[in-house]
């Protein structure tokens, strides 16, 4: 396991802030629930969503289970429900839905697997779906879950004794999977302040912690925490803190939606389209993303489109992708070695800006905010927003 971790620490150090200019940005989201767990929708229709709203590669991520062997699913009475199962019926027919009705006149619908369903979707370049489960964990009641990512096998929460140890022995179960398969694959720490269950001294002590969700869409996750617990970003700069100064990897920032809800769309319902990701990859293969991504290749976004991200020596610069009528601010925020909590390090009202750092800087990431209201946000009010990955000087 330290080998492992070794190889992709120097992975970070030796090409992390590598640009390519063969790649290209692909759009992607790794948090999804279906009817597979607790989702409102057939994995088919969840997947053509996705597709014909631009998206390149999805992860189906379900609870504790992957969408293999039989599953039967009873549909609610709900009129959306059966409304849905419908349009399921009509869109890919009586040859491919397989489906009974009891003697209540209930109906029970077979749900297709992954490998049953990819076929349809997937496109070489196009389009691609990594198998996913959302380790769904807990201690002491506290909800504690993992996105884990490009699997070949099932992962079965491993628990612990403290909330680190349930996250620690769950993100080491990603890792023993990636080096007895040798299949790339990637964890991710899901939306934190969900039940208020994870706190930054639960964090700061995790080995192999490359990712969490610095945005998620679902409306009970608490993104922007209250008067007594920090939101995400206050999270993420300070856990980015600690990590540098214990010599661990930069920690990654993800938009995902968390999508549940597929038959009605407002606040208060988590939708899909709130949050995703663009990597900078050099082909749509699941090797090349998590590649990419390892290197911090890779913006999380509620809207706002980058042109680019250059990282040049010390230097950090953006180029938003501008929509018509629409204003931004570019934001840098970042920490020197003599703070513990970051700080807003200079503002930019335009498209394009830089920031090369200070001396004594340890990192900088840059947020763009536009003029923008997000449509059906995670809260009302919230404008089209981005993140980029932070970088260091070294």
């Amino acid at each position: 396991m330290q080998r492992l971790f070794a190889l992709v620490l120097c992975l970070w150090v030796t090409i992390g802030h590598a640009q390519n200019d063969s790649a290209r940005w692909y759009k992607g989201n790794t948090h999804t629930h279906s009817y597979w767990s607790d989702g409102d929708d057939f994995p088919e229709m969840i997947m053509d969503w996705y597709k014909t709203h631009g998206y390149h590669f999805i992860s189906l991520s379900d609870h504790n289970i992957l969408a293999e062997g039989v599953k039967w699913q009873e549909l609610p009475a709900h009129p959306f429900r059966q409304a849905r199962f419908k349009e399921y019926l009509q869109k890919f027919g009586a040859g491919w839905v397989v489906y009974k009705t009891d003697t209540a006149g209930r109906i029970h619908v077979q749900l297709k697997t992954l490998e049953e369903y990819r076929a349809l979707f997937e496109e070489k370049g196009k389009f691609l779906i990594m198998q996913a489960e959302e380790v769904t964990d807990r201690y002491k009641g506290k909800p504690v879950h993992m996105g884990a990512v490009n699997v070949k096998e099932l992962i079965q929460p491993r628990g612990g004794n403290t909330v680190t140890e349930v996250m620690q022995n769950n993100l080491d179960a990603v890792y023993q999977q990636r080096q007895k398969t040798g299949q790339l694959m990637f964890a991710h720490i899901n939306h934190p302040n969900f039940g208020w269950a994870v706190k930054l001294e639960d964090m700061i002590p995790l080995r192999g912690e490359r990712f969490f969700e610095v945005y998620n869409g679902h409306p009970h996750v608490h993104n922007y925490g209250d008067s007594a617990t920090m939101g995400m970003e206050e999270l993420w700069d300070k856990l980015q803190i600690q990590y540098i100064k214990a010599g661990k990897p930069l920690l990654y920032g993800l938009a995902t939606d968390d999508s549940h809800h597929y038959l009605e769309y407002k606040v208060g319902l988590s939708n899909p389209g709130r949050g995703w990701i663009m990597v900078r990859a050099k082909e749509l293969t699941a090797a090349s993303l998590i590649e990419a991504m390892e290197k911090g290749a890779f913006y999380a976004t509620t809207g706002v489109e980058l042109d680019d991200v250059k990282i040049e020596k010390r230097r950090l610069e953006v180029s938003v992708k501008a929509k018509p009528g629409t204003t931004y601010r570019i934001q840098f925020w970042g920490a020197d070695a003599s703070g513990n909590e970051g700080k807003l390090l200079k503002q930019v009202n335009g498209t394009k800006a830089g920031y090369e750092l200070n001396k004594g800087d340890l990192f900088v990431r840059a947020k763009i905010i536009s003029s923008k209201l997000q449509e059906n946000p995670f809260q009302e009010g919230d404008y089209e927003s981005a993140w980029t990955q932070p970088v260091t000087g070294e």
